[in-house]
């Protein structure tokens, strides 16, 4: 198992490139269950979550093509062979739950293994199995498995959330453009990835309003055709390097950023001491002083402040001037990262889903292990304005949702390197 060793090292410069966002991918390539036309996906990030969406994916019939380096997915789904989901594969990633509705739409029964649990929480997917029953489908949970039927195929309805979901957001609108009339979802995610998703069903024929509002509308259509689509920028991914310059000072652009992407995010930054500046490339990021402001933060649905930047946030505040609030209201056991950063020297008292953070001069280095894929990488954040050494173990959840990372932080001048356990 690797480890990753960061030894604070001054100041950042130079430019970070931004992938594609892992969400929106896997997101994206159900899609190509919709159709029996090719789906080709440019900007993809190159994760071991969308190597794992590509097996499933595969496991039921579609061709999948990593080409350009990983960059580049081209998908084909002629047939659905298999419409069985197996928990073997789905039990690793939580959006193995996104086929589910491409397959009711266009075959007429699926099904899906009900995903495992998640270190920073529970997520539920009876939002997603409550709109497929708004839309006709019979659904039987049995065995751990989700059996969806919709022999006459799907139907308009009026799917009404009684709380955003992202990810039920994103299933209902996929299995919408296929059903039979009218589809309206209230309380919709506004998310970009829903964005990216609307506009890339829309170039394969899909006819729907209103997308990045609360309520989306959507005529199902007979089939869909084939489409080329680039992956959006990560926002998550953007806004965590954003904070490298922030918090252990320099300068750094991230290329192929935009304020629209973390529009609340960059408020805080802004309210902490950070100049965040749109360039022609992207967005160019520096501290005003030496150290920064402390700010309160509460995790919203976007357009809010995300709650995947929580951790990377926290990172930040831990050495800023005065006390710091993080409220977290979207996911419970989201401040596992704490008890890590408090091993540096952190001053942080976890009160329920509430954080409370006392700044220090300075933190140093330890060993820490990473519980999470946003915790991991808030630690190697931390260590690169810490004294001496910061040792993370278990960082393969970094690979699920941060490419090439250790070169990326290298190129602005960062001192980390990835190592074998020893």
């Amino acid at each position: 198992m690797d480890q990753i060793i960061v030894t604070g090292n001054g100041p950042l410069s130079g430019q970070i490139p931004i992938a594609g966002a892992k969400n929106a991918c896997l997101t994206l390539m159900p899609a190509t269950l919709l159709s029996e036309e090719p789906l080709t996906l440019t900007n993809a990030p190159r994760l071991s979550d969308i190597s794992t969406m590509s097996d499933l994916l595969q496991s039921l019939g579609a061709e999948v093509a990593a080409l350009q380096d990983g960059q580049v997915l081209a998908m084909s789904s002629h047939t659905i062979s298999n419409h069985n989901a197996h928990y073997d594969i789905v039990r690793k990633m939580r959006a193995s739950i996104l086929v589910l509705g491409p397959m009711l739409a266009r075959d007429g029964y699926a099904e899906v293994s009900l995903p495992g649990g998640c270190a920073i929480g529970a997520r539920p997917v009876d939002l997603h199995l409550r709109a497929f029953e708004a839309m006709g489908a019979d659904l039987d949970l049995r065995d751990g498995y989700v059996h969806a039927k919709a022999p006459g195929g799907l139907k308009g309805a009026v799917v009404d959330f009684p709380f955003v979901s992202v990810g039920a957001t994103e299933n209902t609108l996929m299995a919408a453009t296929l059903a039979k009339g009218t589809t309206e979802i209230r309380n919709a995610a506004r998310e970009p990835e829903i964005v990216d998703l609307a506009e890339c069903l829309r170039k394969m024929g899909a006819q729907i309003e209103g997308e990045g509002t609360g309520t989306i509308t959507v005529q199902g259509v007979d089939r869909l055709g084939g489409a080329t689509h680039p992956v959006v920028t990560d926002r998550i991914e953007l806004g965590t390097y954003m904070l490298a310059p922030a918090i252990c000072g320099g300068e750094v652009e991230l290329l192929g950023g935009r304020k629209a992407l973390v529009g609340a995010f960059c408020d805080k930054l802004d309210e902490a001491g950070i100049d965040v500046i749109e360039t022609t490339a992207g967005l160019r990021v520096r501290r005003r002083a030496d150290h920064v402001s402390a700010v309160d933060v509460t995790t919203e649905p976007f357009p809010g402040f995300p709650t995947d930047l929580q951790a990377q946030m926290m990172a930040l505040l831990c050495t800023a001037d005065g006390v710091s609030v993080l409220e977290e209201k979207i996911f419970e056991n989201r401040f596992m990262h704490a008890p890590e950063l408090i091993r540096m020297g952190a001053r942080i008292d976890v009160q329920g889903g509430t954080a409370t953070v006392t700044g220090v001069p300075k933190l140093r280095g330890a060993p820490v292990m990473a519980t999470d894929l946003r915790a991991s990488v808030s630690l190697i954040l931390a260590g690169l304005a810490a004294e001496g050494d910061t040792v993370v173990s278990r960082v393969y959840h970094l690979d699920r949702g941060y490419e090439r990372v250790v070169a990326k932080l290298r190129g602005v001048g960062a001192k980390i390197e990835r190592v074998k356990d020893q």
